[in-house]
């Protein structure tokens, strides 16, 4: 099983910069996918960023170039680093787990999640 906990959302001035942090607990050595996820308010919820199992990091054509993915395997933390923000990018973000392979196409990744956060909010304007 999966506990993960997200915080550090708040309000910023468009240009500004959050970090997001997700505290990772997990109760067995099995392999997982960490993914960043948004939701607006009235919006599906998207994929915005993952980590996979392997280290390596994909980004959402929405962000890239602007949000950076990290971790600290110390502290079992992993972070968003969400630089040059748009009001485009408000939402309740979320980290998820996904246990088994991620799909090929992460835009659709949202449905596979096993475990997800309680959500941290994010209000640019």
């Amino acid at each position: 099983h999966v506990q993960l906990v997200e915080s550090g959302g708040g309000s910023v001035q468009a240009g500004g910069s959050l970090r997001l942090s997700c505290a990772v607990s997990v109760s067995s050595a099995n392999d997982y996918c960490l993914g960043w996820f948004r939701q607006a308010s009235g919006k599906e919820r998207e994929w915005v960023g993952s980590l996979d199992s392997d280290g390596r990091i994909n980004y959402a054509d929405s962000v890239k170039g602007r949000f950076t993915i990290s971790k600290d395997n110390r502290k079992n933390m992993v972070y968003l680093q969400m630089n040059s923000l748009i009001p485009e990018d408000t939402a309740m973000y979320y980290c998820g787990v996904d246990t088994g392979a991620p799909p090929e196409d992460l835009d659709s990744w949202v449905q596979w999640i096993d475990s997800w956060g309680q959500g941290t909010q994010v209000t640019v304007s």
